[in-house]
Parts: structure tokens; C-alpha cells; sequence
């Protein structure tokens, strides 16, 4: 199988300090990854390089069928190739409703000269519909996003990006600040996903992991230090040591 993403002995170095250090690791698609590490292991400059907001000093992000550069491509272009990102702060148009929220998301994904001309149509109804349902959220559709509490809010803007259906998602930290219930819920509306697309997640919370039940990559130093099931890599000894153990 040929891996939706490729990433293949990047190195970027801020100031002097080298945040990913000959990092290559690929991810298909449908697939579910779980990316963890201690703080500095480079897992957030990972998704920089991806996106396009840093670019590696080395090293070569390739993307779909045709083997295409990531490196070459704009932020806004490689959204458009069908990467998309969720920060872990929820950024939402709290002001709006869910429904309109997700309505935005749909016109988004239009582009700039569709949009002027713009009009809802019964098939935007019907996927707002779709994914409100996915999002857990159908009963939030009119109530203002602002009033969402910390966890909806995350699910609603997960809903927003899947209106742009990307293959690749990109999730940081969704579990943080969520209650146990939340967690859970986050867990099913992930593991849903992935089943059409490939979802990478960076994650802290090991119950959260473990619940996510998929291949774990952990990084270390900017590179690959151990992947596997969340069981083969925590019985890693280099694991324990430069993680788990602290």
C-alpha cells in the first residue's frame, strides 16, 4: 500500500536547537495513529512541517498518489490538497450557532469565487445534518456556539473541518481540559473518522491513548523512538526511560 503521507529523514533546527532530527515515519489511509512523547520531543513542529507553517532544513513530505512535495506547496494549498488541523484551543464563531458554524465550514470548502454566489442548498442541509449527528451535537444545532461547554466546543470545530473532508486530520491534544464523559465521546467521533480518512492524533493522556485502541509512534529528540500497539511500545525500556518514567 502506498502511504497517504510520507515523511522521510526531515531535520529542522530553530536557533540552534535541531526540534526534529532525521524524523521519518508514514501514514496511510483509512488509519487511526496515535503520535506521544515527552515535551520537546518535536511532536508539534511534526504537524508544522506537514501543514507548511515550518519548513525542514532536510528531508522530503510527500503527499497522495502522485508522490506530490508538501514542501513546495502553501498553507492554503495543502488545506486545499485535504490536510486539515485542529489546534488544541477550539477556535469556533461563538456568536453564530452550531448549525451556522457548520454551514461555514461547507462554504469554506467551496473557495474564494464560489462562495460569492453562495446558497445553502437540501444537500448542505442534509450533510449539517450528517455531521452535527457524527459530532454528537444534533441537539445543539441552533443553540449558540458560544454557550457549547470546553468539550462540545472541541467537537464542533472537529465537525467544522470534517465538512471540509480532508483525508488527513491532524487533532493536538483534543482530550485536554475534557471531562471523563467528553473523553469518551472525543474517542467515538475520532475512531468514526478514521475509518474514511487517516486521523493523527498528539496526545498526553495515556487512558485517552489506550481508549483510541490504534498504532502509537513515539518521538524522542525529534525522531522515531518506538511505534507499535500502545502495549508493545510502553513495555520499551527507552520508552520508560525518557517518558513513562519521569
Amino acid at each position: 500500500m502506498t502511504a497517504l503521507l510520507e515523511v522521510s529523514d526531515v531535520s529542522v533546527t530553530f536557533d540552534g536547537f535541531r526540534a526534529i532530527n532525521g524524523l521519518s515515519l508514514a501514514i496511510n489511509e483509512p488509519e487511526l495513529r496515535a503520535v506521544i512523547g515527552p515535551n520537546g520531543a518535536g511532536k508539534t513542529t511534526f504537524m508544522d512541517i506537514v501543514t507548511g507553517k515550518t519548513r525542514p532544513d532536510t528531508g522530503r513530505v510527500v503527499w497522495g498518489e502522485t508522490a506530490t512535495s508538501l514542501l513546495s506547496m502553501s498553507e492554503a494549498q495543502i488545506a486545499r490538497a485535504g490536510i486539515g488541523r485542529k489546534f488544541q484551543k477550539p477556535t469556533v464563531f461563538e456568536d453564530q450557532t452550531v448549525r451556522e458554524n457548520l454551514r461555514l465550514a461547507l462554504k469554506a470548502r467551496r473557495g474564494v469565487f464560489s462562495v460569492l454566489s453562495w446558497r445553502a442548498t437540501a444537500e448542505d442541509a442534509r450533510r449539517i445534518d450528517e455531521l452535527a449527528q457524527e459530532i454528537g451535537l444534533t441537539d445543539r444545532l441552533s443553540h449558540r456556539a458560544g454557550d457549547l461547554s470546553h468539550g462540545q466546543k472541541q467537537w464542533l470545530e472537529i465537525g467544522m473541518l470534517l465538512a471540509q473532508d480532508p483525508r488527513l486530520l491532524l487533532v493536538d491534544e483534543p482530550a485536554a481540559g475534557m471531562t471523563p464523559a467528553e473523553r469518551e465521546h472525543t474517542t467515538d467521533i475520532l475512531k468514526t473518522a478514521a475509518r474514511t480518512r487517516a486521523v493523527v492524533v498528539i496526545e498526553h493522556d495515556m487512558e485517552f491513548v489506550r481508549r483510541l485502541d490504534c498504532r502509537v509512534t513515539v518521538l524522542h529528540e525529534g525522531r522515531v523512538l518506538a511505534e507499535g500497539s500502545l502495549d508493545h511500545v510502553t513495555r520499551d525500556q527507552r520508552v520508560i526511560d525518557v517518558y513513562l518514567g519521569r
